[in-house]
């Protein structure tokens, strides 16, 4: 229930100060399969990732920077289409990926247990590591460009939610960025 009623609040806050970013996000279109889900992905998904694509459908292809520093949140069907993406670029190393066994270490290569749950509208992702470990379900950011992940942004979907949720309310940083809203009522984050 946490993420819900996280989400609930940030959605709320984009309505009474960031309207246009309000206005981009969409709820799921319908309630995602997570056994199909599942059974692509080869992974158990977490609660609070089925917990967030039960109230967050992503948007309709427009920019909705939500998340630090200018990720767009992704719904179930989007996360799916941008993992079959990397599938298809990713190919000859799919099965053996250049990346540590465990969830939170670096890569090199796109791994197929990061799940991608927002997106910068170009090739850079926050994905969740669904690999073996204690830091599983942690949120990583992935550099297209470099083609890297570097260390966890946060320990989960909610340890994410929660420091968006503050850095809204407070005027405070979310990681390396501070929240701003623009003249015509979009959210931008600024990065320190």
């Amino acid at each position: 229930m946490y993420v819900t009623e996280l989400w609930t609040q940030i959605a709320q806050w984009l309505e009474r100060h960031a309207p246009v970013t309000a206005a981009a996000l969409r709820p799921p279109a319908r309630e995602p399969d997570f056994t199909e889900l599942e059974a692509e992905f080869s992974v158990e998904l977490p609660g609070d990732l089925r917990e967030l694509w039960l109230r967050c459908g992503g948007t309709d292809g427009e920019l909705a920077d939500v998340l630090p520093p200018f990720y767009t949140p992704y719904g179930a069907e989007q996360a799916l289409s941008a993992w079959r993406d990397h599938r298809k670029t990713w190919t000859a190393q799919w099965e053996r990926p250049a990346c540590d066994y465990y969830a939170g270490s670096p890569g090199s290569s796109f791994h197929p247990s990061w799940i991608p749950i927002a997106g910068d509208g170009f090739a850079d992702e926050l994905v969740v590591d669904l690999r073996p470990g204690p830091l599983r379900g942690c949120v990583l950011e992935w550099e297209q460009e470099h083609a890297q992940v570097l260390r966890p942004e946060w320990q989960g979907i909610a340890a994410m939610l929660a420091d968006v949720h503050r850095s809204l309310v407070e005027g405070a940083p979310a990681g390396h960025s501070y929240p701003t809203v623009t003249e015509d009522g979009r959210l931008d984050w600024q990065i320190r």
